[in-house]
């Protein structure tokens, strides 16, 4: 197929937009990135979960031994009590036989090698570009961002994640992202004092909030914590609050818990981040005209789940190999949405189905938690019970499905 003539707009540079832009540039479609951050210095972000089926995206790409040499194994996780009762141990990721494990990994690391390796195939990333609005026209869209500046494409795809303006702009009716009713903090320290947890990340529910945490092989120590807020921060206003200032909140959510967790917070490095979490369920819109969402900008997870950013790499693959197969957009575009709507939704359910115990702080809640966690861990979070998630292969030479363009 001649794809000389196209070009992708790609609205945001975070974990889909790269990635998305390298498998187009594979399949010979021209890409050009937008980012609304000022620098990549300033994309921000703590650590995340990067499961099997993300690592086989990245794979295809060739990035899986740079990401995976920069992270840091976790295919085990043991829960706690608040007083330190070891409450079961689980995977995290994929039984033997169906993919690698997963690993942790800071989020700059991983968005720099995405990053860097688009500018090495000369895929440009352009920063300060906050979108302003879009127009369809018979040659494809035509995009105004805030500066005054314009781009022109044959097609557009919002990668601008959970408040994204393109969402909005091609259906402002569009579902608003969901409060899930936690707000999430983490930290990490480059050098810590604490001894390394291998192959092994600790979740702890705690009488008031949830604490994870992992210590790698150099003694790197990562830790979030997830706490109930009944009401949604407004934007912007976590970002005000100092670091002594999470510290004293933190440590007083967990002063009656083990020390180990105030310890952890206390020799923290890093800025102390916090945010909302978000999920969105279904959007009935996923593209219009010359215009497509993938990534947080379509399904939201909750981090509970550990598949955000594989998601996102799945969306890139799926979305590159349905435009590289079909020239007409529609098409292509209903192919991709018929190929990942049932997997990615079901994700998000998942996802908020993980949210509920860490909301609870009512002391007969978690006293009832705490008594029938070891038995749901025993017979509901079961290795194979997963492997939906994680058996996901991803194939780049396989061609996209057909699926009957949208009317």
């Amino acid at each position: 197929m001649n794809q000389a003539n196209r070009k992708a707009l790609i609205i945001g540079s975070g974990i889909a937009g790269p990635a998305l832009a390298l498998f187009l540039r594979r399949a010979g479609i021209e890409a050009e990135i937008y980012e609304a951050r000022t620098s990549s210095i300033d994309y921000g972000g703590l650590f995340l979960n990067t499961a099997c089926n993300g690592l086989g995206v990245l794979r295809i790409l060739g990035l899986d031994e740079q990401v995976l040499s920069q992270g840091s194994p976790i295919p085990h996780m043991t829960i706690w009590s608040g007083d330190g009762k070891r409450l079961g141990d689980v995977l995290n990721g994929a039984r033997e036989g169906v993919g690698v494990p997963s690993i942790n990994i800071l989020r700059s690391r991983l968005h720099q090698t995405l990053c860097e390796e688009t500018e090495r195939k000369g895929i440009r990333i352009n920063f300060g570009k906050k979108l302003v609005s879009l127009e369809s026209n018979p040659q494809g869209v035509h995009a105004t961002f805030a500066d005054g500046t314009t781009a022109d494409g044959s097609f557009l795809v919002g990668c601008d994640g959970v408040h994204s303006r393109v969402r909005a702009l091609i259906n402002p009716a569009a579902p608003a992202p969901n409060y899930t009713g936690l707000i999430s903090t983490g930290g990490f320290t480059q050098r810590s004092s604490f001894s390394p947890t291998p192959n092994t990340m600790h979740f702890v529910f705690g009488k008031r909030a949830f604490f994870g945490y992992h210590v790698s092989v150099s003694q790197e120590l990562y830790w979030f914590v997830n706490f109930s807020q009944s009401s949604a921060p407004a934007r912007g206003e976590l970002d005000m609050i100092v670091n002594e200032e999470w510290q004293e909140r933190m440590l007083a959510l967990f002063r009656e818990d083990m020390p180990l967790i105030s310890k952890m917070i206390r020799e923290t490095e890093s800025t102390i981040i916090g945010y909302p979490i978000y999920d969105i369920t279904t959007q009935p819109t996923w593209y219009q005209g010359p215009v497509v969402l993938a990534g947080d900008a379509l399904h939201a997870i909750s981090p509970n789940a550990g598949q955000g950013a594989s998601l996102a790499l799945e969306d890139a693959l799926t979305l590159a190999k349905c435009l590289r197969d079909q020239e007409d957009y529609a098409r292509a575009f209903a192919t991709y949405e018929h190929l990942r709507r049932a997997r990615v939704e079901r994700m998000v359910r998942y996802g908020r189905s993980m949210n509920q115990s860490k909301a609870m702080s009512n002391p007969i809640q978690v006293w009832f938690r705490d008594l029938l966690m070891p038995f749901f861990l025993k017979n509901f979070a079961r290795p194979a019970s997963l492997d939906w998630i994680y058996s996901y292969q991803p194939d780049w030479n396989k061609p996209a499905m057909q699926a009957v363009a949208r009317s």
